[in-house]
Formats: structure tokens, C-alpha cells, sequence
């Protein structure tokens, strides 16, 4: 008859190190983090993902990426037997808009635009940004193939890319720069987020479309109530994603209204108020793991001489690349100035028009929310491939000119 073996009990030493391994872990999680949540990480963590995404579409594994992004998934009865591409573009990216609409409430109720005068600058800069580089695109490709469609992806900005480049290369210059490039960025996202709704909502199927409605109206009803408790609210926001997409109205605006429908003030006795603590939670999530991947899945792209030759051939393509590059450039600014001349607005304190010009040309960097655009502009085919490659080279110019405009504001103020 056998003997049954007990484990012995653990010593106090043991206990002591199993503690200490658990405390570390914890911590370098934490670490990890809280690295997400600065702007030159999730900028660098983005640019690896797109630059890991290009060579291994350019490489012999070229094939297997192309499989893995048109494998399907999902249940079909739910119309969500989606591709991996499209649950990175519909789903993962609707993180990026929830933490853009947060920002954007807390810019409107406490921030910057809360002031009409204070917000006056950014915003006149913001329309002047998505006018100017839509009208160049529309000119230079007036009449070319794909011209009708090109205008509206190089109208956005890309928060995440044009902050990285700024906290890179400009930790000296004043911090109004910061707030009127997160300000002007949050309202051009805003603008881009609208181009979506509007122009890409070919049928509305109007019964998920007020499922939803109704979803969202519980979400702001909790929140006014003060009702507290992640798991009330995530699966309403996951219903209102659902519904959202099978009303045919692209699925991210869902996020942007989960965003826009959180409670930005704190009551008193809170330490902080609930957009607040759900864009901590969120933010290192969209910027370590939602906008790679969807930057992975969409950035790969083959790049040939023959392509690259193209952009300045296909004019759709070339009104891109210039509408990034300089219609951003003389939008921003043009706007700025517009609003300063007509006294709508004026300077803040501390920044120039030299400074003022660095940030507008950071703005050309367009990357995830253009992108976006140009997939659901361009069917799949070589001018998606071009549009998207003209996306990539004009964020490329626009941050390489960017950083070099910055730096010398910095050494010019050293001086």
C-alpha cells in the first residue's frame, strides 16, 4: 500500500524570494507602462512596427505576411468574419479613437479649447491644415485617376508621430508649443473623424444604427450617475462597437463616442475623474499594442524603384505626398496667421512664427489616421499600394524637415 508524499511547506527564505520576484515583476511591468505612456516611446514603438512591417513585406516572407493578414475570423452571424487587416483597422484602432476622444473632451472641458480665444489659434490652424492640403491634392489630381478620391487622406495628422518629433527634438522650447500642437492635432483628428462618417457610409442600416444610439445614451446615463464599475461599461462600449459596424458607419466612431460620453470633471472627494483614469488605462494599450499592429498590418506595402519613380508620375499619388509636405505647411500656418491678423487670437507667450512654422511642418506627418483614409479610399490594387506609399515618404519628409526646424529654434534660443 503506498504512501501518499506531501510537498513541505515553503521556508521563510523561500517565501521571502518568491515576494521579491513577484515585487519585480510587477515593477518592470509597471516600468514598461509607464514608458508607453511617454510620447517618444509610442512614436519609436509606431516607426519600428512600420519599418518591421516594410522589410518583411519585402522579403521572402512576403507571402506568409499577406496570408496572415487575409485570414478571416470571427463570428459570421454577428457580421464580424472579419480579416486580421480589418480587425486591426475597425477594432484595434477604435482604442486609438477612444483615447482621442477622451483628449478631445478634456481639451474642450478643461483644457485649451475650453477658452474660445486661447483655442481660436489651434483650431484656425487645425482648418487651415485640412483645407489647404485638400485643395492641393484636389488640384494636382484633378482629372487623373483616383483624383475625386485622394483629396481627403492628406487632411489628418497624426498625434501620436508629430508629438514623438516634438518631444525628441524640442524639450526646450516653450510648452505652449506642446498645447497648441496637441490642441490643433486633437481638432484635426476631430475633422478626419467626420471625412470618415461622411464620405465612407455608402448604406446605413438604421435599426443597428439606434441599437447603438441607445447603447451610448446607458453609457452617458451611468456616467452621470456616477455608476461605477468596468464591467457595466465595457460590454456597452464593445455592443456599441458591434452595432456601430453592422449600421455600415465605420466602427471607430464608436470609440470617439465612448470618449466624448465620458465624465471629464472629478466630484469632489475623487482623486480623479473617470475619463481620466480610463485614458491612463487605454493610452499605453493604443500606443504599445493597437496602433503598431494596425501601423503592422497596414504599412506593409512592397517598395520598388518602379513604385517609388511612380509617385511623381501618378498625380493622384503626388497630390498626397505634396498635400502632407506643403499644404500642410501653409494651411497651419496660413491659418495661424489669418487668426492673429484678425486679432481672433494672438501668439502665446514665449513662441514665435519660427516656432509656429517647425510645428506646422511637423503636422504634414499624416501616418495612422491617413493611412486609414487611403484604405478605405482605394479598393486593393498598385494605386492603394502608391497612395500609401505617398502617405509614408511625405511623414517621412515632413518630420525629418521638422526636426531639423526644431533643432535649430533650440540652438537659436541657446544662444
Amino acid at each position: 500500500m503506498g504512501h501518499s508524499r506531501t510537498r513541505p511547506a515553503p521556508s521563510p527564505r523561500m517565501k521571502r524570494i518568491k515576494r521579491r520576484r513577484a515585487q519585480a515583476a510587477r515593477s518592470a511591468a509597471a516600468e514598461v507602462v509607464r514608458f508607453l505612456r511617454t510620447e517618444q516611446i509610442g512614436g519609436l514603438v509606431l516607426l519600428g512596427a512600420t519599418a518591421l512591417a516594410l522589410i518583411i513585406a519585402n522579403s521572402p516572407l512576403a507571402g506568409a505576411y499577406q496570408r496572415l493578414s487575409d485570414y478571416t475570423f470571427g463570428p459570421e452571424a454577428l457580421h464580424l468574419n472579419l480579416s486580421v487587416s480589418a480587425w486591426a483597422q475597425d477594432g484595434l484602432l477604435t482604442v486609438f479613437f477612444v483615447v482621442a476622444g477622451l483628449e478631445l473632451k478634456r481639451e474642450l472641458v478643461v483644457g485649451e479649447l475650453r477658452d474660445l480665444r486661447q483655442a481660436a489659434l489651434p483650431i484656425a490652424g487645425a482648418i487651415g491644415g485640412m483645407l489647404i492640403p485638400a485643395l492641393t491634392c484636389f488640384l494636382i489630381a484633378y482629372g487623373a485617376p483616383g483624383g475625386a478620391d485622394a483629396w481627403a487622406v492628406p487632411v489628418a495628422t497624426d498625434i501620436a508621430f508629430a508629438l514623438a518629433v516634438l518631444a525628441i527634438c524640442a524639450r526646450d522650447l516653450p510648452p505652449g508649443l506642446r498645447v497648441f500642437l496637441l490642441s490643433l492635432a486633437i481638432v484635426d483628428d476631430l475633422g478626419a473623424i467626420l471625412l470618415i462618417a461622411i464620405l465612407f457610409t455608402a448604406h446605413v442600416a438604421f435599426l443597428p444604427l439606434l441599437g447603438a444610439a441607445a447603447v451610448l445614451l446607458v453609457y452617458f446615463l451611468l456616467q452621470q450617475f456616477r455608476i461605477r464599475g468596468w464591467w457595466l461599461y465595457l460590454p456597452l462600449a464593445v455592443a456599441a462597437w458591434a452595432l456601430v459596424h453592422a449600421s455600415g458607419v465605420h466602427a471607430t466612431i464608436a470609440g470617439v463616442a465612448v470618449g466624448l460620453l465620458t465624465r471629464v470633471k472629478p466630484d469632489a472627494g475623487e482623486h480623479e475623474a473617470p475619463a481620466e483614469q480610463l485614458e491612463h488605462t487605454l493610452q499605453p494599450i493604443s500606443a504599445g499594442v493597437c496602433v503598431p499592429l494596425f501601423a503592422f498590418f497596414s504599412a506593409g506595402i512592397a517598395v520598388s524603384m518602379s513604385t517609388l519613380a511612380a509617385l511623381f508620375t501618378d498625380r493622384a499619388a503626388l497630390g498626397v505626398l505634396v498635400g502632407l509636405v506643403v499644404g500642410k505647411t501653409v494651411g497651419v500656418l496660413g491659418g495661424a496667421a489669418v487668426a492673429v491678423k484678425s486679432r481672433l487670437a494672438q501668439l502665446p507667450e514665449g513662441l514665435t512664427w519660427r516656432d509656429l512654422l517647425a510645428v506646422a511642418v511637423v503636422t504634414g506627418c499624416g501616418f495612422t489616421v491617413s493611412l486609414l483614409i487611403a484604405e478605405l479610399a482605394f479598393p486593393q490594387g498598385e494605386q492603394q499600394i502608391l497612395i500609401k506609399e505617398a502617405v509614408l515618404v511625405g511623414s517621412l519628409i515632413a518630420s525629418l524637415l521638422a526636426a531639423a526646424l526644431l533643432r535649430r529654434q533650440v540652438r537659436a534660443r541657446a544662444r
